[in-house]
């Protein structure tokens, strides 16, 4: 359920995710380097396949994210790039929604970004196994990011929910698992053969 539909959330928390996305997409786009404008848009369009195919458990739902993969490859590319997978996925197959667009941005673009700038350093120092190590435990990391960011958009939404996110937020545990595996063994190959692919850290971006 990391897709929210419309008439989920409360007003309030709508204009938060909304404003909270488009600073962040501001500042993605202000610092996009056209040359990696190709890896963004291919990422995109993997996120976008991969997150529509849901898996049933429990009382809810859960898809691969890849935040954790595209937050290491991009940086703050992924913000656009899964904010324009989400759009196409709310237009085209009405999953999720467009007044929760913002929300949904936040609780799995944020995720990845942030926990993917905080490695990138280590990253980049590092190679092979300890990398893919590393980048696995950003892709966990991520993703129960994601499902406390969630359940904080709904229990500040309605209390009616509060019941039900314990429950929600476990469904998020394998998933995770699964994440952690292809983060790691795919970082852990791009760093062999073609290390350039990953995002540069921060202070590099900056500097």
């Amino acid at each position: 359920m990391a897709h929210i539909p419309d008439g989920i959330l409360s007003l309030p928390v709508l204009l938060g995710g909304g404003l909270l996305a488009v600073g962040g997409l501001a500042l993605a786009v202000s610092r996009l380097d056209e040359r990696d404008i190709p890896k963004t848009a291919i990422l995109a369009a993997v996120f976008f396949v991969v997150s529509l195919v849901a898996v049933p458990i429990g009382p809810s739902s859960v898809h691969l994210l890849l935040s954790g993969l595209i937050g290491i490859v991009l940086g703050l590319a992924a913000i656009p790039a899964i904010f324009v997978g989400l759009l196409l996925q709310a237009v085209l197959f009405g999953f999720g929604g467009l007044t929760s667009l913002g929300v949904d941005v936040v609780d799995i673009a944020f995720p990845g970004v942030i926990l993917g700038g905080f490695a990138a350093p280590l990253l980049a120092r590092t190679g092979g196994v300890v990398a893919g190590f590393v980048a696995a435990a950003v892709a966990a990391a991520a993703v129960i990011a994601t499902a406390g960011c969630v359940s904080l958009a709904l229990a500040l939404s309605s209390t009616d929910y509060v019941p039900s996110l314990t429950v929600i937020a476990l469904t998020y545990v394998p998933l995770a698992v699964v994440e952690a595996i292809v983060t790691g063994v795919v970082v852990a190959y791009l760093k062999q053969v073609k290390p350039e692919i990953l995002a540069a850290p921060p202070r590099e971006v900056l500097g």
